[in-house]
Parts: C-alpha cells; structure tokens; sequence
C-alpha cells in the first residue's frame, strides 16, 4: 500500500478538478481512488468506499499514473473501429445539401441507401444504409417531409413593394386606430371526412377506429383585424364573386352598426367613419372588374389591396385556417351541422386560442 500523501500538492489538484469537471465517469472514478489511497485507506477500504471491486483499485493503482490523466485512459475510451473518414462525412454533409439532377440522377430526394452507392462511388467506402443514417443523426440530421416552397414563382420586386405598403398602412393603423383599420382577408374549406391519423398500440396489432367517410364540407369566408386579432367570419356555400360580395356587404353592415353603437349616425359614417383596408389573394372571384366596382360604389370605406402573387405567406389570417383545422382534424363530426357550429364558436367567438408567434406552415417565405 502507498504511503500516506504520496501525491504531491500539484497531482492532488489535478485530479481533484479531474474529479469535478471530467466528462468520463471512469476518469473521474480513477482518480477518486488514488485521492482516496493518498488519504492513507487501504484497497479494501477505497474499494468499498467507491462501490467497485477491489481488483480494479489494485490494477488502476499499479497501472495509472496519476501524475498524467492520459494514463487512466484504457481501450474501450478509443471507440469502435471507424470505416468512415473525416474526407467520407465532409462529402456526406456536402452531398447532402445538393438536389440529386445536379448529379445526373433523375430521383428527386436522396435517402440513405441513395447516398451510400454515390459515396462509395466516390471515395470506395462501402457503407450501408443504416450506417449512413447513424452518422447523420450524430450530425443532427432528421429526414422530414420538406417544405414546398414558392419562391421562384414570386417576384422579389412586387413583394418588397408591397411589404413596404403594408408597413405604411399598419404604422397609421397604430397611430390613429379610429381612422384606419387593416383586415386579412381569405376563404378556406372544412371537410367532415374522417382523416385517420397513427396512434399508439400493441405491437403485431392495429386499433381501430371508426372509418366512416362522410361526405361534406363547410365553407368560410372572413378576415382577422391585424391590431387586436379579432376575427370576423361567415360560412357560405362556395367560393365565387357573388358570395365573395354578399360577405363583404354583411361585413359592412357590421362595421356601420358598430359606429351607431359608439353614438354615432349612420348618415355619417361614410365621411367620418373608419377606413378599412381589405388585404386578400388574387383569386379571380377577387378581381371580378363587376364585383369591384360595386364594392367601390356601395362599400366606399373599404379599400381593397391584393396581395403579390403566389405570396400567402403574407396574409396572416392563413394563421387562423390553419389553426382552426389543427383542431378540428382528429374529431368525428356527427353532423355538417355540429362542425358548423363548432366553427362559430372557434372563429366567431372567440374559441380558438391563437400562437401568433407561429410560422405559416408551407406557406411560401415570408422574410
């Protein structure tokens, strides 16, 4: 057995911080035991102390150095045997990144197995899919459904003026609430067909669910104010420019009841009332010259602005769909009429608890 204080001053504070800070539980269990020998126990007793056998004490004590950490170091610490190189994962990673037809492959995606044949090709490593799929992960890469994206169809140009617009617009919307308001504006479908999701159960067995597929859908039409994220809604039959107009008019007669209640006169509501401005996509139904005119004419304290083509992502009432079918997706619906009425309550009421910080999901690239 060593002699008590063997170690010097400066050992003993190196495996003392060893002891605090080391990653590798088996380095810090080492130099735990020669810490413990130095304060004069036996191998028995350090053994005890520690909760391992007394053989590893007496081989680490004869076998470690402790005046070099390196020393407690044994083969398992090294790792398996590594058939990738460092040049192999650097030409993954690279490869990863590229679309597949820049390499002359007519598939569009690359898995796994894909990328193990052109590495091998490559550099003549041969691994397999699984292994392949190990080394990305460690690299924090998750194979997920990928985003459609819109952005070659957009002009940058359109869209950078109109962002501009929208800025104007929402400044004075802060500024001066009783004379500006910004609505967004859209339409979106509610089907009652039952959407059969996956579910946990036992393995070699499949729960079941009720599968009836009915048939029905719920149209809505109606915008979410951009100050205060309230949202107007009415359900209509299609998505067509008579309906598109007879909504705009329900919506109208709303506001010029909201000014009456606020002790106002409907007689002046068209000089002294709030403007409102109308913010939608360029579907055709929108930009019927007919229904635009009327609008104008009948409707003059909305103003219509359309959004840059191929641009959703900058309507933020593609939020509240969104939402909204999130919620509805898992449940079975009696009825076109208990969806309808759940509906109201989640658009018209209030009901559906918004995260507005969210990301519109497939929506374009919105910057």
């Amino acid at each position: 057995m060593p002699a008590k204080n063997f170690l010097s001053s400066e050992t003993k504070q190196t495996l003392q911080q060893a002891l605090k800070d080391h990653e590798h539980p088996d380095i810090r269990q080492r130099a735990l035991i020669f810490l413990l020998l130095n304060s004069g126990n036996t191998q028995a007793q350090t053994a005890e102390l520690i909760g391992c056998s007394l053989r590893k004490v007496a081989y680490w004590s004869i076998h470690g150095d402790p005046d070099r950490l390196d020393s407690f170091k044994d083969d398992r610490m090294k790792g398996n045997y590594r058939k990738a190189t460092e040049e192999y994962i650097d030409l993954l990673l690279e490869t990863i990144e590229v679309e597949p037809e820049k390499y002359g492959y007519e598939f569009g995606r690359w898995t796994t197995a894909r990328l193990a044949i052109y590495l091998k090709e490559k550099t003549g490593i041969e691994l397999s899919s699984t292994q392949v799929r190990r080394i990305l992960k460690s690299k924090k890469y998750v194979y997920l459904w990928a985003k459609y994206s819109l952005k070659d169809k957009q002009d940058a140009v359109e869209r950078g003026l109109f962002k501009d617009k929208l800025a104007e617009y929402l400044k004075i919307e802060k500024e001066s609430p009783n004379l500006l308001q910004v609505w967004f504006w859209d339409e979106s479908g509610f089907s009652l067909r039952v959407i059969r999701r996956k579910n946990w159960c036992k393995k070699g067995t499949r729960s079941k669910k009720r599968g009836e597929r009915r048939k029905g859908r719920i149209n809505v039409m109606g915008g979410v104010r951009y100050s205060d994220k309230k949202r107007w809604v009415d359900f209509i039959p299609s998505g067509n420019s008579a309906n598109f107009y007879a909504v705009l008019k329900n919506f109208y007669a709303d506001l010029i009841s909201d000014w009456i209640s606020q002790g106002n006169s409907a007689e002046n509501f068209e000089d002294k009332g709030c403007k409102f401005v109308i913010i939608l996509d360029n579907a055709s139904f929108h930009k019927k010259a007919e229904t635009l005119q009327k609008i104008a004419s009948e409707m003059p304290n909305l103003i219509i602005e359309f959004l840059p083509k191929y641009s959703p992502d900058y309507n933020l009432v593609e939020l509240v769909w969104h939402s909204a079918k999130e919620y509805v997706a898992n449940r079975l619906f009696e009825s076109i009429e208990k969806l309808e009425s759940l509906l109201n309550k989640l658009l018209n009421e209030g009901g559906l608890i918004m995260k507005w910080n969210r990301k519109i999901k497939n929506k374009g690239n919105a910057s």
